[in-house]
């Protein structure tokens, strides 16, 4: 019985239950512009790069495929009030846009409207990385502390069929507006 916990346990860290989700290992100082990190799959290998530019006018965070293309960017205005955030493609489309809901004590609400897809609900303790991405009532990611015992660091593990870097920046920007 112990055994078999133990293996459950394990299991459950390197998600390996077969389900077809892609789990991502994230780090705390991820947010940091001005530096660049990187985003991790379940097995520790580098699945995309987050480039940290500071300019003038705007905090910008690109993430990048391993060959260097863009694939979206989070552009932070230096005056404005963090009520919402976009996220755009390399041409400047609208990808997404994360927006602040409801504020209570025990659990945020957040609203993500997807350019060309269903809108997307974020609810649970964004504090301490416990929350989960719903189109509906369907779950299409998870965030949670509990896959890794490294300190300061998190996973998100995104639905088939979601779009990864989507879902990745729209946590990246739920930290930044936290």
């Amino acid at each position: 019985m112990g055994r078999r916990r133990r293996q459950d346990r394990r299991e459950d860290r390197s998600g390996g239950d077969g389900n077809g989700m892609a789990r991502y290992q994230m780090k705390q100082k991820l947010v940091s512009i001005g530096q660049d990190s990187y985003i991790e799959d379940q097995h520790g290998k580098r699945a995309f790069h987050v480039d940290g530019k500071a300019l003038r006018v705007r905090d910008t965070l690109l993430f990048k495929d391993m060959q260097g293309h863009t694939l979206a960017k989070i552009q932070e205005k230096k005056a404005r009030v963090k009520d919402s955030m976009k996220i755009e493609d390399d041409g400047g489309h609208t990808l997404a846009m994360v927006k602040k809901a409801i504020i209570s004590p025990v659990r945020d609400r957040w609203v993500v409207k997807i350019g060309d897809g269903p809108d997307l609900d974020v609810q649970g303790n964004i504090l301490d990385h416990e929350y989960k991405i719903e189109e509906g009532r369907t779950k299409v990611a998870e965030v949670s502390k509990k896959w890794f015992r490294v300190r300061d660091t998190y996973g998100v593990e995104v639905g088939p069929g979601q779009n990864d870097i989507v879902i990745l920046a729209v946590t990246v920007a739920i930290d930044m507006m936290r």
